[in-house]
């Protein structure tokens, strides 16, 4: 981890490291939450080696639980999270929690915005590809994007909103969300970056944005960055 970050610093990349996937703070069951506490607080003391400042945290999964319920769960776990983080010092890390692509998972836009409220620290991973799968292409104008981005902006304010964490790729859906992510050659499912390109330079934002393309990240994140610089 150590070397990882030297050599990420040697050419100026901020490096981010996503928390397992198995994270569940919905879980009803007290001892697998601790687990869930001890995966995020075991990431964040690798991302300190390498000398990152963000985590990506899936929140949860409903499971058998009606979604309110699942929902009033995770919240009071993201309070306990944050205390745990705080005793720990372990309070100066952006935990990015993360919009989920399928109905059974936690995180709607809006939940994750809502979540980002319980502490200084929690910011939302803004994941188009996920909104776009959860939304059946519901992606699709300037429009679409700005309802997302003004949401963030009125719920978070500025100074949080303008550092979000963003994830961005194709991803083919179906009837139950999310299937798998594609390149950015794909022109059936979307969702299109130029959009949202051009509200990321009029709302001033300095995100983070991770190209999450299947097979092609780095083609196609060069792509994206071509996109971005050309918008008006």
């Amino acid at each position: 981890a150590v070397e990882l970050g030297n050599e990420a610093r040697k050419y100026d990349i901020e490096v981010s490291i996503h928390a397992p996937y198995y994270i569940n703070f919905a879980n009803p069951d007290d001892e697998m939450v601790e687990k869930s506490y001890n995966y995020v607080i075991n990431s964040l003391q690798k991302l300190k080696l390498i000398g990152g400042k963000r985590l990506v945290v899936h929140p949860a999964s409903c499971g058998k639980l009606k979604r309110e319920d699942a929902l009033e769960l995770v919240n009071k776990r993201l309070l306990i999270l944050k205390s745990k983080l705080e005793e720990l010092g372990l309070n100066d890390y952006l935990i990015c929690l993360e919009t989920m692509g399928k109905p059974a998972q936690i995180g709607t836009y809006k939940e994750v915005i809502d979540m980002c409220k319980l502490s200084p620290n929690y910011i939302p991973t803004l994941d188009f590809g996920h909104i776009n799968a959860l939304g059946q292409g519901c992606l699709k104008t300037e429009d679409d994007y700005r309802k997302v981005i003004d949401y963030l902006f009125k719920t978070l304010g500025e100074e949080k909103a303008k550092k979000v964490h963003i994830h961005f790729s194709k991803i083919e859906y179906g009837d139950k969300g999310e299937i798998r992510h594609l390149t950015m050659e794909d022109n059936k499912y979307g969702p299109e970056f130029e959009p949202l390109a051009k509200l990321l330079k009029e709302y001033n934002m300095e995100p983070v944005v991770i190209c999450e393309s299947s097979e092609l990240m780095a083609h196609d994140a060069l792509i994206l960055k071509n996109i971005y610089d050309n918008v008006k």
